[in-house]
């Protein structure tokens, strides 16, 4: 159900809103990581390559859809905390008609454009064929995908993290199954991975929204879903495309380091598909603390609470320091099991390895980055979360390019060009945060 953040303490209100978040993420990179070990164990590793490789394009079209949830559920965060509840229901409806069209825009754009799109990426011959097949029957899946993230980030934005929850574990448990069933059952290779991972979106999302329909009056729209509102759409465009933009900005980077790795070969890129499933749940945590410091801070500032925005933001960075540490220990004493998890294969094993010792010592530098990621998007300036993320991805992959081509480092330059963008996004991203405590609360 909704809950008012504006009022009570703030430290159990953030670690209560961020539990079910990061238990719904840990799910989502469960049933993508399962795809990638049921790929690599019962198909091979050329197989694993393929969803790797194919898997980028999706997250960035996912992603921007997850912008646009983001944003929308910025200004449904303020206009909840500060009780504007008619313009409120006006919002959710634009957004999802907005959100809906773009979806099947790009679901059709990704089918058709799906071999172009992987030749840009250096996609390697040997596994293009598979690859094009595993983007196109991805496609299918966005607008399900959409539907989800909208509806979960509308019922956050009003204080409810534990409903999303439910309806992605019942899609996590439906995708597994469903990928045990069509590859080990029926032989169906990367297809039945596909397949299964459409259906378990669609669910998720009928799920999510079914429940809203039930049991949260404020969003029983009826006929007023159809509710189409040019000004709030200016504004949703306003938070909305800057968010989405940002998350876009990440993924590009992702794209352009993942294309430098293709360049190393099929062993290389097979190792960077299991490392970033494994990497992802290092990450995912720590952005998912973000995610509720936005949530908390929307509300709150929202209701024009500064104080409140301040402590949540401070109670946040410990949460995401304490994390970072716990996370670099387990990661790097536990590397080579995870990776044996995807395969058996002895060089696809050793790179992954190699990678994942170096990156465990970066935990701490991410952690601090979302967290002020999460408490600018909290304010509404998104921004500064615009231009950081853009400056971080371009500083990664300017310092891979030549540490790969020029010095050769193989996979140990990827850590490094990940610890050069977040050094480059913390030096942008500190002097904004100390202005906004200056204007609003006097500290420096």
């Amino acid at each position: 159900m909704t809950h008012d953040m504006t009022k009570g303490s703030l430290l159990p209100i953030l670690i209560k809103f961020t539990i079910p978040l990061v238990l719904g993420n840990l799910l989502q990179l469960t049933y993508n990581a399962a795809d990638s070990i049921i790929v690599g164990r019962f198909v091979g590793a050329e197989a694993l390559a393929a969803v790797g490789t194919s898997n980028p394009l999706v997250t960035l079209i996912i992603l921007f859809e997850q912008g646009i949830c983001l944003g929308t559920g910025i200004l449904i965060g303020m206009m909840f905390g500060s009780k504007q509840f008619e313009r409120l229901q006006r919002q959710v409806s634009t957004g999802m008609i907005a959100g809906m069209f773009f979806s099947l825009l790009m679901s059709v754009l990704t089918f058709c454009l799906a071999p172009r799109l992987l030749l840009i990426l250096q996609v390697d011959p040997a596994i293009l064929e598979e690859a094009v097949l595993y983007l196109r029957i991805a496609a299918f899946g966005l607008i399900f995908n959409f539907i989800y993230n909208y509806f979960a980030g509308t019922l956050r934005a009003m204080g409810d993290s534990k409903s999303p929850l439910l309806f992605l574990a019942l899609s996590a448990g439906l995708n597994v199954a469903g990928d045990l069933f069509f590859v080990i059952v029926l032989h169906q290779g990367i297809v039945g991975c596909a397949v299964a991972t459409v259906v378990s979106e669609e669910l998720s999302g009928l799920l999510c929204f079914c429940y809203i329909q039930k049991k949260i009056p404020l969003l029983q729209l009826g006929r007023r879903w159809l509710c189409f509102d040019g000004s709030l759409l200016k504004l949703t465009l306003q938070y909305g495309f800057v968010s989405a933009m940002q998350q876009c900005a990440v993924q590009i980077g992702k794209l352009g380091i993942q294309t430098i790795v293709n360049t190393m070969g099929v062993a290389s890129t097979a190792a960077f598909s299991a490392v970033n499933r494994t990497d992802d749940y290092a990450i995912v945590i720590e952005q998912n603390i973000a995610h509720a410091m936005t949530s908390v801070m929307a509300q709150n500032e929202g209701a024009g609470e500064h104080r409140r925005v301040y402590r949540a933001f401070h109670y946040g960075v410990i949460l995401e320091i304490v994390y970072g540490i716990l996370a670099g220990i387990v990661f790097y004493f536990l590397a080579e099991p995870m990776m044996r998890l995807f395969t058996q294969d002895a060089d696809v094993i050793r790179i992954g390895v190699v990678y994942l010792h170096l990156i465990a010592f970066m935990y701490i530098l991410p952690g601090i980055t979302n967290g002020l990621q999460g408490y600018f998007r909290g304010i509404g300036d998104l921004k500064v979360t615009l231009i950081s993320s853009m400056l971080n991805m371009g500083a990664r992959v300017a310092a891979a390019a030549p540490m790969v081509f020029v010095f050769h480092m193989g996979m140990e330059a990827i850590p490094w060009s990940y610890l050069v963008g977040w050094a480059v996004m913390l030096a942008f991203e500190i002097p904004f945060y100390r202005h906004w405590n200056r204007k609003h609360l006097g500290k420096a």
